[in-house]
């Protein structure tokens, strides 16, 4: 991790929760504290689809090259049964895993990604969307993982307000 996760930035991040009634200022405050504990060239938010089988961008640090409202189908995807269907976070830590994992890897790429991890906001044992990392090659571990989840969690009220799972 680039600095720790602090009780700060979980309170400013459940102030922006509590005050705000528009969901993208948490995913705002969210991004701000990924960027400063586990670092990111790109920050997404989704909405999971589960009837659609799809996954829905509701939140984008980069909208010009991923811009809200795109959807991604998790069907056939590797990372789609594990995050989406059984709530485990999915880190490509390099080229070969992200060239594999994503039918998108082209732009991945272009943008100069070379790792993702992608960490399910769960609530009530449903994951309502997918918060997506996506950083430099060998950027994500397992103590980033944990850290991820705890933020992931304080997405699960401003996400349910979006619709979807």
């Amino acid at each position: 991790m680039k600095q720790s996760l602090t009780v700060a930035d979980v309170a400013a991040i459940t102030d922006a929760v509590g005050r705000e009634s528009d969901p993208a200022a948490a995913f705002r405050a969210v991004d701000t504290v990924v960027q400063r504990t586990l670092g990111h060239k790109l920050l997404t938010m989704m909405r999971n689809l589960a009837p659609a089988a799809e996954v829905e961008r509701i939140y984008s640090s980069n909208p010009a090259a991923y811009p809200i409202g795109g959807r991604k189908s998790k069907d056939g995807t590797t990372w789609g049964p594990g995050v989406l269907d059984r709530g485990e976070v999915f880190i490509a830590k390099n080229a070969d895993e992200l060239r594999a994992a994503f039918a998108d890897h082209a732009l991945i790429f272009s943008l100069g990604i070379g790792s993702i991890m992608n960490v399910p906001i769960l609530l009530g044992g449903r994951c309502l969307g997918v918060m997506n990392c996506c950083g430099e090659a060998g950027r994500y571990g397992e103590a980033e993982a944990q850290a991820g989840r705890v933020l992931a969690g304080l997405l699960a009220a401003p996400l349910s307000r979006c619709g979807g799972a």
